[in-house]
């Protein structure tokens, strides 16, 4: 019986030891921020983007034509200028980034001539948000 109780005890102690190999290989990093996603409008005069403050981290920005003509949509700001579209009039279009500390700019533009120019939108873009770490139900 003494023999017995010592092997299931040599046992015990060698799955404990092997559970703690490999600790290091894989360190808990922190995630990246949670996509932030922001709305937007064209419209004859402007471009809104809602919210137009927020932190620093990946965002996804959805923007509906609400005018009549056909505009490409251009982020601008810091060391990015992503253009999309031309997005018809009734429809939308998305882009997905990730913004740094900075003031950006949302644009329409059009291909003809329009009597006056679409004012853009300015997105201003604070210190970094916190990491998705303690968030659940992410992928």
């Amino acid at each position: 019986m003494g023999t017995r109780v010592r092997a299931c005890a040599g046992l015990a102690l060698a799955a404990a030891l092997l559970a703690g190999c490999g600790e290091e290989d894989f360190k808990n990093e922190a995630r990246a921020p949670i996509r932030e996603a922001l709305t937007g409008v064209i419209q004859n005069d402007k471009v809104t983007v809602s919210p137009s403050e927020l932190g620093a981290g990946p965002v996804e920005i959805t923007i509906s034509n609400q005018t009549d003509a056909d505009h490409t949509v251009t982020l601008e700001g810091e060391s990015i200028v992503e253009r999309q579209g031309p997005v018809e009039p009734g429809d939308t279009v998305t882009i997905q980034k990730t913004l740094s500390k900075g003031s950006y700019e949302v644009k329409a533009g059009s291909e003809k001539a329009v009597p006056k120019e679409i004012r853009p939108a300015v997105l201003t873009i604070g210190k970094e948000r916190e990491n998705s770490n303690n968030d659940v139900l992410l992928p």
